[in-house]
Formats: C-alpha cells, sequence, structure tokens
C-alpha cells in the first residue's frame, strides 16, 4: 500500500463526513428518524431520544484534543461520571436555542457527578465559537473539532454516532454511549436523557 494515498484516503472520509454533518447540518425537525450503522442495539422512545441497555452498550473512539480555550482534554478522564456530549456550531440557530438549557442543567447537575462537554464542529475560525460561549454564559469545556475528524473517530459506525448539528450523545458511569437524541434539546428533554443514567450504580 502506498503511504502517499492513505492520507488522501482520510481526507477523503472526512470530506464526507463534512459533507453529510453539512446536509443535515442544523435540522431541529428530523421526526425522530435516524440511523446509527448496523448492531447499534438501540431502543428509539416516541420521544426522539434512543437509548441503549447497559448490556449492549459500546464506549466511544478517542474524543481528546485542543478545547476551545487551547487546554488539552480527554473525554475518557471523566470516566465515573455521567458525560453529555454536546455538538454545535456557532452557526447553527438550534444550537443557540438549546444553550441556555444546557447551561443551566449543567449548573445543577455537576453536584451529581454530570460532566457536560462541547464538540464544536465547523467553526473554521475559533472567535465566533468562543464569542457564542460568552453570550449563552457556558463554562464547561468544548472540544475544538471545525473539520470534524474527532466526530468520526470518536463515533464510529455501530454507535449512536452523529447525524447532524445539533447532536447530544450522554455516556454512562463507565465511559459508554447510552443516549443520543439528534435534535436540539429543552430542559426537560435533555434531563430525561441523564437522569436514569444518574440514578444507574
Amino acid at each position: 500500500m502506498s503511504l502517499s494515498r492513505a492520507p488522501r484516503r482520510t481526507l477523503l472520509t472526512v470530506g464526507a463526513l463534512a459533507a453529510a454533518l453539512a446536509l443535515s447540518a442544523c435540522s431541529s425537525d428530523n421526526n425522530g428518524k435516524s440511523g446509527g450503522g448496523g448492531g447499534t442495539n438501540f431502543v428509539r422512545s416516541s420521544g426522539g431520544v434512543e437509548t441503549v441497555d447497559a448490556g449492549d452498550r459500546r464506549a466511544p473512539g478517542k474524543l481528546a484534543g485542543e478545547t476551545l480555550d487551547g487546554k488539552q482534554l480527554d473525554v475518557a478522564s471523566f470516566k465515573g461520571k455521567v458525560v453529555v456530549l454536546n455538538l454545535w456550531g456557532s452557526w447553527c440557530g438550534p444550537c443557540r436555542a438549546e444553550a441556555k438549557h444546557f447551561v443551566k442543567v449543567s449548573d445543577e447537575m455537576t453536584a451529581k457527578g454530570v460532566q457536560f462537554v462541547g464538540i464544536n464542529t465547523r467553526d473554521f475560525n475559533k472567535q465566533p465559537a468562543i464569542t457564542f460561549e460568552e453570550e449563552q454564559g457556558i463554562t464547561y469545556p468544548s472540544l475544538y473539532d471545525p473539520r470534524g475528524e474527532l466526530i468520526l473517530s470518536g463515533f464510529p459506525k455501530g454507535t449512536l454516532n452523529p447525524q447532524g448539528i445539533p447532536t447530544t450523545i450522554v455516556l454512562d458511569k463507565n465511559g459508554k454511549i447510552a443516549a443520543r437524541a439528534l435534535m436540539a434539546l429543552d430542559e426537560a428533554k435533555l434531563r430525561s436523557m441523564i437522569d436514569p443514567l444518574v440514578a444507574e450504580k
């Protein structure tokens, strides 16, 4: 295999992901229809939140890199906590609409062992994303993933992977993917994803 061809394949794959996100980006009306690839064993709720039974959950790939404020973050370091991953972009209207709910629930759930982490994507300049966080009062960290490489490697086919922006994925205390919503969330729906996982032993 030619080494010169491997990077090209990677770029094509990343390009395909970016195109897919562009086609489905900022859609807050997907009628709960989604797909996560074969073998996800998910149960779809009528509310548009998909969940996975504890015995069928899978860990994501590596979710680590630089945050918007230039620090290094590895989501795996939060094992033992429920982790709420919110994929967002400053250009996304539904992301703006849901942000206040994420800020409120994050502030209230920190003491219960819940960690919020944003994954900012398709902001090819950090400043609009930083301004978005400042305007919305977001204090939890956001990984910076402008081209979607982290999303692609972190959520492979066969997991409850992102299908558009916004997407929220919740990891259980063992660091495994437990729930996904492919839409903007209000406070009640966000809590409905988190509360059962906080209660798990």
